[in-house]
């Protein structure tokens, strides 16, 4: 793997960090790879059941690297550019999709462009109060290219996200967690120890439940009522045969704390 993507595993929980500091963590071809790389082998280990992702240095991302991406395109046709995204970049958003484990975004800066939008693209944003957000694709004549446009609206609404999208402007934490576009703002030197405080407790809790939450309100999103209803009972019947359930109940007619094992 690129030593511009580093992986910890420990205590169940995958930590994924981009690792290039001394450029906001603008990702290059060979990093987004090994990020995407990052997030399959986390999605496939047994001893992996919840990911955080985060940022080295002062930023969390800053898009795409403007030497190699854009420079490149300036040279590429159409085609080639789709196909360039299409390949690497939107390998994150699709690996994700496919990720019952929950996925935490620690932002502990600058989410900017194509950084903004794959951070959208992971369950929960818990941010830093120094961390700033911007969509700015329309300051350099471009789209969102990268899942933005799909997700910031399902966040804060279709005028807002327009609004954030046509402008480029940046806001600040505060901001993002009152528009809903984070969950939670912590001070700096706060972030990573809260966000793996609720790393650890997903970690511990019961993993057939939790992923089947998430597949449930991911199906649900547009999605039709009855269908969604007949997912969720159908998914009910089969918690509640599940053994966690079993020791739930049983933790909580004895007064103790359940011990989950996932089965």
């Amino acid at each position: 793997m690129s030593n511009e993507i580093r992986l910890e595993v420990a205590e169940r929980i995958g930590t994924i960090t981009l690792n290039r500091p001394e450029r906001r963590n603008a990702f290059t071809r060979s990093m987004i790879d090994a990020w995407a790389a990052a997030l399959a082998d986390c999605r496939d280990r047994e001893d992996v059941h919840v990911v955080v992702v985060t940022g080295a240095g002062k930023a969390f991302c800053s898009g795409g690297d403007i030497k190699e991406l854009m420079g490149e395109g300036l040279e590429q046709a159409p085609a080639e550019q789709r196909a360039t995204i299409g390949e690497h970049v939107h390998r994150i958003p699709l690996t994700l999709a496919d990720m019952d484990k929950p996925v935490i975004a620690a932002i502990n800066g600058a989410a900017i462009g194509a950084g903004l939008d794959l951070a959208l693209a992971m369950d929960l944003r818990f941010a830093a109060a120094s961390a700033r957000f911007a969509e700015t694709y329309v300051k350099v004549g471009l789209a969102p290219g990268a899942g933005g446009a799909h997700w910031l609206p399902r966040l804060v609404g279709q005028a807002k996200a327009l609004e954030l999208l046509w402008t480029g402007e940046a806001i600040d934490a505060a901001e993002a967690e009152r528009i809903g576009l984070v969950n939670r703002v912590w001070a700096d030197e706060e972030l990573m120890p809260r966000t793996m405080e609720l790393a650890r407790s997903l970690a511990d809790g019961p993993t057939l439940a939790i992923r089947a939450i998430k597949r449930l309100v991911r199906d649900g999103i547009g999605g039709d009522l009855r269908a969604g209803l007949d997912r969720a009972s159908a998914t009910y019947g089969v918690l509640g045969g599940s053994a966690d359930h079993r020791e739930a109940v049983q933790a909580f007619i004895e007064k103790r704390a359940p011990r989950f094992l996932g089965r």
